[in-house]
């Protein structure tokens, strides 16, 4: 993947190296075990983290932390200032264009271990995420370790692929879909709300595609192989395949993110159409 000419964000702040400020949380041994009880039960850790953390405090009643803003020094973390930063102008474009809505910027907080976040506490098992409340993408750049390692999914489009499909939440944020989703998720059974879970996440599987079409179009930046990449990645984290290996079989009811096969195929139509409509995974009829 090219990336070199791409505008770095200042949206970027670097906590790598500051451990967790404020009272409450959760100890790692605490994170562990939700993370091994989630993967059993084939529920997404981070949800069992993430609640417990605002049980145990972690919502709120913290110093928020504040790292150091600018572009990171070290390569990986000029990658996703450089990512981010072309995700900015690609919806700063294509959004007004094709939905007819401003963007808003979103943040970036890169940590090591645990931070803080708008929505709880923040850890490095939760795997990336956005927080809608703060409209910020938490990273732990381990995590890319992590693909390479365990799921032989590694490479630079595979881990913008990932940063992309987490800006994709904030799209979704900024056309007001994620806010209608979670009040609709606490009215339905936790089927139901799996459910809209897993087209939430296909929709921003979608709309990474969407970023990296339009970044090809006008950067150049994909290079051979880089779709293979993606596409490995999107493989690797379905539902159905991250329950096998962790449990030996398979819960459809409990997706919250989709299959493999879904996710590689809403991945492609992003990357084909570059349309925003064409991820409409709320109006489909095939997820």
């Amino acid at each position: 993947m090219r990336w070199d000419n791409f505008r770095t964000s200042s949206n970027v702040e670097d906590r790598r190296g500051m451990g967790m400020a404020g009272g409450g949380g959760l100890g790692i041994g605490a994170i562990v075990i939700l993370g091994l009880v989630g993967w059993a039960l084939g529920i997404d850790p981070r949800l069992l983290i993430g609640g417990a953390e605002m049980i145990a405090g972690g919502g709120s009643g913290y110093q928020q932390q504040q790292g150091r803003q600018g572009t990171p020094q070290d390569e990986m973390g000029r990658f996703v200032a450089a990512v981010l930063g072309n995700t900015e102008d690609v919806w700063n474009t294509v959004l007004p264009q094709q939905a007819n809505r401003q963007y808003q910027e979103p943040k970036l907080v890169l940590f090591s271990g645990a931070t803080r976040s708008g929505c709880g506490g923040a850890q490095s098992a939760m795997g990336p995420f956005y927080c809608p409340l703060d409209q910020t993408v938490y990273i732990d750049l381990s995590f890319f370790e992590e693909m390479q390692s365990r799921f032989r999914a590694g490479g630079d489009f595979a881990y913008a692929y990932v940063l992309a499909h987490e800006v994709g939440h904030h799209v979704e944020n900024v056309l007001g879909i994620l806010p209608r989703v979670q009040e609709r998720q606490q009215q339905v059974s936790r089927t139901e709300a799996n459910q809209l879970s897993v087209r939430v996440e296909l929709m921003a599987d979608c709309l990474a595609g969407v970023w990296a079409h339009h970044s090809n179009q006008r950067w150049q930046s994909l290079e051979q192989g880089d779709i293979e990449e993606a596409i490995r990645a999107a493989e690797a984290i379905g539902d159905d395949r991250l329950q096998k290996q962790s449990q030996g079989r398979v819960v459809p009811d409990s997706f919250t993110h989709g299959s493999s096969e879904q996710r590689m195929r809403w991945l492609t139509t992003g990357l084909k159409t570059g349309q925003v409509q064409a991820c409409d995974t709320f109006r489909a009829s095939r997820l």
